[in-house]
């Protein structure tokens, strides 16, 4: 038995071996993965007026939550003797299958909708190793085809349409009710391929069944407003979102997202490029945490519950002692393109106290 101590330093698959599909033939693959920050945001809890917490999944090793089923993926797909991996991507699983199969020893690929993949994350890629394929369509484009390649026998797909992938995500889960003591009454998170929502309402379900919570929570998804399709039930041929990681139009976990929203009793929303930035900023200069624009969506959401009447899930449905889990995705630096437009040019001054104090208004 690995001590309390030991056991926060063990990548996912250590710590949550006995829920996972590993056995002692299986090679682990890991880069620490998991055990990440779950941060009571006072300032957020005293804006909405219930308690929240964020679940800050862009502290694992390559800036987001792809690690946590890359490292089950990967794992599995060595122990069956795969001499490649292949994915689509928007970006963060692309980072993440290349730092994983460089750990592995194999060689990648990724393909790419050209254009549209954040600076920060197809730098992780090439860094790595990654052979990249930047393909003129978009993401959807990339998987179908990413999908025939997948039926080579030494080729894994390592997408969110792997088991092993939803297996690996759904730990996220576990360490909120193991922090916690209790699932959530809420859930919220960001929707773009659908698979997270998914497994973590498979992690919950799971722990609840083996009387490790005594509830379950309402998971309540947010995509983007230009690339909604479970939103308006249907496909969006060209999604459109400053967010890259959540610009999807054609989910591959649709159907299975529908039904976590629906068993848990939860809602789908939508939130504009706008309120995403908002967020984002608001995180960032209020509780310290900077996360990239497409992770800023359950914290747009939550201001939408709080604000809008318009809100799919309106905050009479939230009583006021609830708890409220929000997962954000990624790292701010993985997708800092937006922002870096923003930022006026510094202008030096001279290296005297008068003048730094005069230019921070002191």
């Amino acid at each position: 038995m690995h001590s309390e101590r030991e056991t926060s330093k063990l990548g996912v698959i250590e710590r949550y071996r006995e829920y996972l599909p590993v056995n002692e033939s299986t090679p682990i693959v890991s880069l620490g993965e998991g055990t990440t920050p779950l941060v009571f945001c006072p300032r957020l809890s005293e804006r909405v007026g219930r308690a929240v917490f964020v679940k800050n999944e862009g502290v694992n090793p390559t800036g987001s939550f792809k690690d946590r089923g890359m490292t089950v993926a990967v794992s599995k797909s060595m122990e069956r003797k795969a001499k490649a991996l292949i994915c689509a991507s928007t970006g963060n699983t692309s980072a993440s299958a290349a730092a994983y199969a460089a750990r592995a020893g194999i060689s990648c690929a990724v393909v790419l909708p050209v254009g549209k993949i954040a600076t920060g994350k197809l730098l992780q890629a090439f860094v790595c190793g990654a052979k990249i394929v930047a393909l003129e369509g978009n993401f959807d484009d990339a998987l179908r085809i990413v999908r025939e390649l997948g039926e080579q026998r030494d080729l894994a797909v390592v997408n969110s349409i792997n088991p092993d992938r939803i297996a690996g995500q759904k730990t996220a889960a576990f360490e909120i009710i193991d922090d916690m003591g209790d699932a959530p009454d809420f859930h919220l998170l960001p929707v773009g391929n659908a698979g997270n929502i998914t497994a973590y309402w498979a992690g919950y379900r799971e722990y609840h069944a083996r009387e490790r919570s005594t509830k379950l929570p309402a998971m309540i998804g947010f995509q983007a407003a230009g690339a909604a399709p479970i939103f308006y039930n249907r496909i969006v041929e060209k999604p459109e979102t400053m967010a890259s990681a959540i610009r999807i139009g054609n989910p591959a976990s649709w159907k299975q997202a529908r039904a976590a929203i629906t068993e848990s009793h939860g809602a789908i929303d939508v939130v504009s490029d706008e309120e995403l930035l908002a967020a984002q900023a608001w995180l960032a200069q209020h509780e310290g945490i900077f996360v990239e624009p497409a992770s800023a969506a359950p914290v747009a959401g939550l201001f939408k519950c709080c604000d809008s009447k318009e809100a799919a899930y309106s905050f009479h449905k939230i009583p006021e002692e609830s708890q409220i889990v929000c997962t954000v995705t990624g790292h701010g630096l993985k997708d800092p393109d937006v922002i870096t437009t923003q930022m006026k040019e510094l202008k030096s001054v001279p290296a005297t106290v008068n003048d730094v104090r005069r230019a921070v208004g002191l």
